[in-house]
């Protein structure tokens, strides 16, 4: 559903509001998923309406959906339970007991029992954990406050416990709008028209003597827009016009449509994919896309806009069918039109695919079955395969008879995984290969599957299950899902009559499906389960057709040609199912089977009548088209790379053309003057819809695509303990996000997690050549979790990278296996300018690009911008003085970095036309911190003279500045080094000082904090939140590592320095410590550690329990942490806000 017609929903259920169908009301909430009304659960709940309860709860979660949904669950079946047993009324506690609770057994049987055995009790008060329980109205209150926040912390509910603001009565001002305008447009407009119908559009009557009646006090079409009171108010029950339901073929609909009795279902080879609950069928039915910004109030807006926007051709009536898209601030120049490099591959392309990260690497397949790899900046392949079985003893007997029949061979597909660490290789019999590449340009067979009988006409990569899928499809009119680097199958799709065509798989939220379409022009979509296709409907041109999103996933296009040479562009309205624009300019009977792209958001591309066709996407007429210096054939197949900066076209001579705009001609000029090796090209635009987190400290911003859409965290059922039976206690502080018991917590006294020993976790040295290494000023992992770069104080960067191999299969960073201290073939170092001066006593700064393919870094000289491959300097900048002292890229740009300086001001710096756009002057000191909130649309600085300052991204002006407060145990001023990062939420932020841990707002209100004392009394050396943002690891100067909550900064475990200091290297008391602590951006409880004698650790829990310690309870009082605002006079505990 769009966000207008979700909007509309909105509206509707005011109206009826309004108009008093209370029923009504509550049944179009839960059936639109769309608005909690939190008052209606309580008077529910309160009122013990359980059926209702869970009726109303329906419309948004089931039991299974995630643990808070579980847990939610749970609480009211067991309060309707403990309520029949109160009564006495055991045969209603035993259908209770057997209907409702046995669902929770196979979670926990041991629970189950405990339960069960309540019904032996005369007066289950006897039971030590429900020995509290009041009476019904009491124990019904209590449980409301656990329910509500389990609910606010449900991902399920967000955006949906808070009705948008809007007037009132505002879908009856629509309409007497839309009346007024329709009125305007009267041939014969009355003054006083009589509206007795909403069915129809309005139209005046033309008057019986012939005379014209007085045209209204605005012209029509000119001016501003007349009030609604015009007209007459509508009655208490005006009739509405009804809406069109959508197709039950509608993309965006088909999930609710399953049919399982499908003549061909789906044959699970594997373990599935997703849980796919009933709540799946409700997804797309109540899409959890967060609403637009209220709608303009149209009586009171200037109508010059409107006005505008029917001059240029806008349809008058307004759609609720499709999805708004904002305006893109792109033009033709952004196109890649230019002919900038000409390679020649020897033999006819079939298929090309730009690398995900390293943006001019270019992957190519032929039709004699060879794969190359060129870099297009220096026009070099730096990799060739031909096609050869690599163990044809392990072939199908078909396959066998293919080769001996006919041994040629032809690339239909080649694609590159998502990551860009692995390639697939789609050939036109049986055979799909998948390579692992190497930076170095080596491809390194991975798995060879015997995938499809007859040929494999396309290929994809998606992540179903936590680990790397490929999609394969093919002339067995089947398709089938396999493990990418063990080539086990997971899943067979049937279904289709003919042969599969393409495949194109996609994600909305947690949901994971596939579109295929075959040469009979059907469009089928699948879910990774047992049911089936779940649509069927026709592509345009009936036979070969491909589709695709574009980069955000919000628009789904296809292009396809049919066997009369007629080509259709087409987007698609997921809404309802059809086609919302087709877009002209093919020619009629194109010669082949045009190809297309997308890139930007914006522009779409396609090869017909040799030529490159450019549309833009809001326009169904051709903007633009390139001949490429001739050389093309009629219908060239052609690929973006993902900045949309250059585009790949095959030519008719078995070569191919590289097109750059400006910015892909200023990339290509830069890596050719300075002569790279294996250059990898700029980053990859930010995708706005996913919040970085940006970095406290050295660590960059985390992102982490494939583990959000691979699996959700929150659907890992959790076993319920015993103690969940007793009601909460009414006397406590509840916690700001529930967490579901687990069994630990029977244990009544909580004791701090202290490890002293290294048998209690799992530590790893990493392992370094320098005899004499400097201490390690910064540390951070790259974005996606397998490596570590350490910069030192000697302005030197070292980086570990694990590797593949039998103990570690899946790359991953680990403390069991140790990484390799990496670098290139040319033996080089990455090393910082620094200025003829000392770098010991300079400030270090390191920021890395969201792809990873570039580091900028300082040591006191210039900034120096590297090549992640090659550890070359690819460009230096900002000389001193003033020296740099702390780097943050913006989060919708990466071409502008906030750079911190040590005479306190702050730049904002475009490094792509090498211009300071602004310059930020508030601090006193030298800038230590900064980060920056997308979803507030600021930054926060942070300085030595231990204030906090809050930009304004759009025009850099100051908003708000505040100095943090000294705890009470010191006094005076603060001054040193403060470090800010904002929480995975992006409005709470750690502020880390050597004296205090503490969380402010986004109006630097300072919520709590913690200040060193007891187990840890030594200053804070440096602090980060997981990347889960759950947890705080704070280090200490005496080597001691701190584990908090981040929601209360309570100390949940306390590491000493001899549990992860190897014996042999362990230093006097307070002789090292780390000075930087970094998270890893997958794993929540894994860290890195920077010492002060230049080693570098990797802590994480041991297998066996895989968690740092047990949540302390809120009314324990070993550690008081909390204080309400910064004071002088009181570190004690006291009540948590709520978020």
């Amino acid at each position: 559903m769009s966000s207008l017609s979700r909007e509309l929903v909105f509206l509707i259920l005011q109206f009826l509001d309004e108009e008093k169908f209370k029923e009504t009301v509550h049944k179009l909430e839960q059936e639109s998923g769309f608005y909690f009304n939190m008052k209606h659960f309580e008077d529910l709940v309160q009122g013990g309406e359980w059926d209702e309860v869970e009726k109303y709860l329906s419309g948004f979660t089931k039991v299974e959906d995630n643990r808070y949904s579980m847990k939610i669950f749970f609480e009211i079946r067991k309060q309707k339970y403990l309520e029949a047993l109160d009564r006495h009324d055991r045969t209603k506690a035993v259908e209770i007991l057997v209907k409702d609770l046995k669902v929770f057994a196979s979670f926990n049987e041991e629970l189950f029992k405990e339960i069960t055995q309540l019904l032996t009790l005369e007066n289950f008060r006897q039971n030590e954990q429900l020995s509290k329980y009041g009476d019904t109205k009491s124990a019904r209150n209590i449980m409301l406050l656990e329910l509500k926040k389990l609910i606010e912390a449900n991902p399920l509910f967000r955006d949906k416990l808070n009705f948008p603001p809007f007037k009132a009565s505002r879908l009856r001002t629509l309409i007497n709008q839309s009346l007024n305008w329709q009125h305007q447009l009267c041939k014969n407009p009355r003054p006083n028209p009589d509206i007795k119908t909403l069915f129809t559009d309005h139209s005046c009557a033309a008057p019986t003597n012939g005379a014209r009646a007085p045209p209204p006090a605005n012209g029509p079409l000119v001016g501003s827009i007349p009030k609604s009171a015009g007209f007459p108010p509508m009655g208490a029950h005006a009739p509405f016009q009804p809406l069109v339901s959508p197709s039950p073929n509608a993309i965006a609909g088909w999930m609710t449509n399953a049919n399982p009795s499908l003549p061909h279902a789906a044959v699970a080879q594997g373990p599935p994919g997703l849980v796919q609950a009933p709540n799946t069928a409700a997804f797309l039915k109540h899409p959890r896309t967060p609403t637009s910004a209220p709608g303009i109030d149209y009586q009171s807006a200037d109508s010059e806009h409107l006005m505008k926007r029917m001059r240029v051709g806008q349809p008058d009536e307004v759609s609720f069918s499709g999805a708004s898209h904002p305006a893109n601030m792109y033009t033709q120049e952004d196109l890649p039109k230019q002919v900038v490099r000409t390679l020649n591959q020897g033999s006819n392309v079939m298929s090309l695919d730009f690398h995900p990260v390293q943006q001019t690497i270019l992957l190519v397949g032929t039709n004699v079955g060879d794969i190359a790899v060129w870099e297009v900046g220096s026009r070099e392949r730096i990799a060739h395969k031909t096609f050869k079985v690599w163990d044809i003893g392990s072939c199908t007997l078909p396959l066998q008879a293919a080769l001996m029949k006919d041994a040629a061979i032809s690339v239909n597909r080649c694609l590159w995984s998502p990551d860009g660490n692995i390639l697939g290789v789609a050939f036109s019999k049986h055979i799909v290969q998948t390579y692992t590449f190497v930076p170095n340009g080596d491809l390194r067979q991975q798995a060879e599957i015997d995938a499809h009988i007859g040929g494999v006409n396309d290929i994809a990569f998606s992540h179903p299950n936590k680990t790397l899928s490929i999609i394969t499809c093919g002339d067995d009119k089947l398709i089938k899902v396999w493990d990418a680097q063990t080539g086990q199958k997971q899943y067979t799709f049937e279904g289709h009559e003919a042969p599969v065509y393409s495949v194109c798989p996609h994600y909305k939220e947690s949901i994971q499906f596939i579109f295929s379409t075959a040469i009979d022009g059907k469009i089928k979509a699948w879910l990774y389960d047992c049911l089936g296709s779940r649509v069927d409907y026709d592509a345009p041109g009936h036979w070969c057709t491909t589709m695709a999103y574009s980069a955000d996933g919000t628009r789904l296009f296809s292009c396809g040609t049919s066997k009369e040479g007629d080509s259709h562009l087409v987007e698609w309205n997921e809404t309802e199912g059809a086609i919302k624009r087709t877009y002209n300019g093919f020619r009629k009977r194109s010669l082949g089977v045009v190809q297309f792209d997308t890139t930007r958001n914006r522009f779409l591309a396609a090869g017909d009548e040799f030529l490159v066709k450019f549309w833009d996407m809001d326009s169904t007429n051709i903007l633009t088209t390139a001949d490429c210096d001739g050389g093309l054939p009629a219908s060239p197949r052609l690929r973006f790379n993902r900045e949309g900066s250059l585009l790949a076209v095959t030519t008719s001579d078995n070569g191919i053309k590289i097109l750059a705009n400006t910015d892909g001609q200023r990339l290509l000029r830069m890596l050719e003057s300075r002569a790279f090796e294996g250059s990898r090209g700029p980053p990859q635009q930010i995708n706005s819809k996913v919040p970085p987190i940006v970095a406290l400290g050295p660590v960059s911003n985390v992102s982490c695509p494939i583990a959000v859409n691979a699996e959700r965290p929150d659907r890992i059922l959790p076993a319920v303990s015993t103690s969940g039976l007793a009601p909460m206690d009414a006397s406590r502080t509840p916690d700001v996000k529930p967490r579901i018991t687990d069994e630990s917590e029977k244990v009544k006294t909580w004791k701090l997690a202290d490890i002293v020993d290294n048998g209690h976790l799992r530590a790893l040295h990493l392992s370094d050549t320098d005899t004499n290494p400097s201490k390690v000023v910064r540390l951070l992992y790259t974005n996606n979790g397998i490596a570590l770069l350490a910069l030192g104080s000697n302005a030197v960067h070292k980086l570990w990278k694990w590797q593949r191999s039998d103990r570690n299969p899946n790359g991953k960073s680990t403390a069991s296996v140790a990484p390799q201290l990496w670098q290139p073939a040319n033996g080089i170092l990455m090393t910082n300018d620094t200025n003829d001066g000392n770098p010991e006593e300079a400030t270090a700064c390191i920021a890395l690009s969201k792809n990873d393919s570039y580091v900028m870094s300082a040591s006191g000289g210039k900034v120096s911008l590297f090549n992640m491959m090659t550890f070359k300097v690819m460009t230096t900048f900002m000389a001193p003085p003033p020296a740099a002292t702390f780097l943050a890229f913006h989060p919708q740009d990466n071409n502008i970095i906030a750079i911190g300086m040590e005479d306190s001001t702050i730049q904002i710096y475009n490094v792509r036309i090498d211009d300071v756009k602004s310059k930020l002057k508030g601090h006193q000191k030298k800038i230590t911190g900064l980060a920056f909130s997308q979803s507030m649309n600021v930054l926060v600085s942070s300085g030595a003279d231990a204030q906090l300052c809050v930009w304004s991204i759009d025009g850099w002006e100051k908003k708000k500045s505040r100095y943090i407060q000294p705890p009470a145990n010191r006094s005076g001023t603060l001054v040193g080094d403060t470090r800010v990062q904002f929480h995975n939420d992006q409005t709470h932020l750690l502020v880390v000082h050597e004296s205090q841990l503490a969380i402010y707002d986004g109006n630097l209100e300072c919520l709590r904090s913690w200040s060193p004392r007891d187990a840890l009394p030594a200053p804070i050396s440096s602090a980060i939140y997981s990347c889960d943002g759950l947890l705080v690891y704070a280090a200490f100067c005496d080597g001691a590592i701190g584990v908090f909550e981040a929601e209360s900064l309570r100390l949940r475990c306390r590491i000493a320095p001899s549990a992860y200091i190897p014996p042999s290297i362990l230093p006097g008391p307070g002789r090292v410590y780390p000075l930087v602590v970094a998270a890893h951006p997958v794993e929540p409880n894994q860290i890195a550690l920077g010492m002060s004698d230049g080693k570098v650790h990797v802590v994480e829990p041991l297998d066996a329990d895989p968690k740092w310690g047990t949540a302390p309870p809120q009314d324990n009082g070993a550690h008081p942490a909390i204080s309400a605002a910064p004071s002088a006079a009181s570190n004690q505990a006291s009540d948590q806000p709520t978020r």
